[in-house]
């Protein structure tokens, strides 16, 4: 039977009861288990993702003072922060309708700009987060404060950090002039700047005791809610942020908790083998057993219900791309983006095959672990820093590697021979 929007964000904010039979008696209990540190979930467009985090954020409201109808943002921001298309309605164009030469992205006063970017002075952090997702030569400017006087002569005063701009960035300190950017490049400002308040939340978060914090604005934050932040970037750029994301979220050693949902395979697969995976962060060791996924689906008649994935299992893998590689090798044509294409294949390939992590599909070592040089030669090509990365030429040896990997892959995995004849 399916669920409202509403039923399925109370059951993603409250313990989860699960059900066994014990053999001696066949009697059923209940097991309770505690809520996940990360719960990662899978939806078409359409099913409902945006609504549920809104859903999601009225609940968590309304247990501050018992009224379910809440929606206060004065009091919701203190237990969750979430991002979703909604969070792009702070950010808006000033389109230079008045011929002024410039186009600005304005930003409205909302209380996480204002902590990131007047409290902190994050500003430096947004610009280099952006740069990774887009260009290292794209560079927004946040305004000072300013004032002019309107068409009555009133003044008018413009507070700092409320406007962008953005330019490319030449030689001896020239630059393009001022631009408006692409609707992507725009949702991936948006998302930096999101991006760079949870590094500071955890880090804040991180400190055990409340009275050496620099802030207590985030000693009741309790959720993180994360819709889609990928709808605009390309398949490597994606793969980066998936990863950064759950790295970044590995390093929670506090109570928060996180909520992850998105529409895309890709983003959906890279998350699984990271937060899959046990291992030691720089803070404490991360347990795969504090992470859950699932899938939410939408019914006939409008209702949903979620289900929950205990094995890892495939939405689709790219055969084209084993095509596309091997004819690069075959022509000699090898480019550093054709490791992209690579790690692309890893990624489906052991969700695929249910390996925890891709780097288990690498060749082995003499004593059975994975190569520590082709995983950094796939790492470093798939995680380039700036675009502007893209363009060196490969070294010979490098061009070895993928036509070594991609003849491992084929050799040890037959079913892509088979599929591809």
């Amino acid at each position: 039977m399916g669920k409202t929007l509403n039923e399925i964000a109370r059951q993603l904010s409250t313990s989860k009861k699960v059900q066994k039979t014990v053999a001696e008696t066949t009697k059923v209990v209940e097991e309770i288990k505690p809520v996940p540190k990360v719960q990662l979930i899978y939806a078409f467009n359409g099913t409902g993702k945006t609504q549920l985090s809104r859903e999601f954020k009225r609940i968590i409201a309304s247990k501050l003072d018992g009224d379910d109808e809440i929606d206060q943002p004065e009091l919701s921001r203190n237990k969750i922060l979430y991002y979703n298309s909604f969070t792009e309605d702070l950010f808006y164009w000033d389109n230079d309708l008045d011929g002024h030469g410039k186009s600005k992205l304005k930003i409205q006063t909302n209380s996480f700009t204002d902590w990131v970017l007047r409290d902190q002075g994050q500003d430096l952090n947004i610009i280099t987060n952006f740069q990774r997702y887009t260009n290292n030569k794209l560079t927004p400017r946040f305004n000072v404060e300013y004032k002019f006087k309107d068409k009555d002569n009133k003044e008018i005063t413009i507070p700092a950090f409320s406007e962008v701009t953005f330019s490319l960035e030449g030689g001896d300190d020239e630059h393009s002039g001022i631009m408006k950017i692409s609707k992507g490049e725009e949702s991936n400002f948006i998302w930096s700047v999101f991006y760079t308040l949870i590094e500071q939340v955890i880090s804040v978060l991180n400190i055990v005791e409340p009275d050496e914090r620099e802030t207590d604005q985030f000693d009741q934050l309790e959720y993180i809610f994360v819709d889609d932040p990928v709808s605009s970037l390309d398949d490597n750029h994606l793969i980066q942020l998936a990863v950064d994301l759950a790295q970044l979220v590995k390093l929670n050693a506090s109570n928060v908790k996180f909520i992850i949902t998105t529409h895309n395979p890709l983003f959906f697969n890279v998350l699984c083998n990271e937060f899959g995976s046990d291992e030691k962060t720089e803070r404490y060791s991360w347990k795969s057993k504090w992470f859950s996924k699932s899938r939410l689906e939408k019914n006939e008649d409008g209702s949903v219900h979620l289900i929950e994935q205990p094995n890892d299992s495939p939405f689709s893998y790219h055969l084209h791309l084993i095509s596309q590689l091997e004819e690069a090798i075959k022509s000699g044509q090898i480019e550093k983006y054709h490791f992209n294409l690579l790690r692309n294949v890893l990624e489906k390939t052991a969700i695929f095959l249910g390996y925890k992590r891709w780097e288990y599909l690498l060749p082995e070592t003499d004593d059975g672990l994975p190569n520590p040089y082709a995983k950094r030669i796939v790492n470093f090509s798939s995680h380039s820093k700036h675009a502007a990365e893209e363009v060196p030429p490969l070294k010979p040896e490098e061009k070895k590697i993928l036509e070594k990997l991609v003849k491992h892959i084929v050799d040890r995995h037959q079913f892509w021979q088979e599929k591809s004849t």
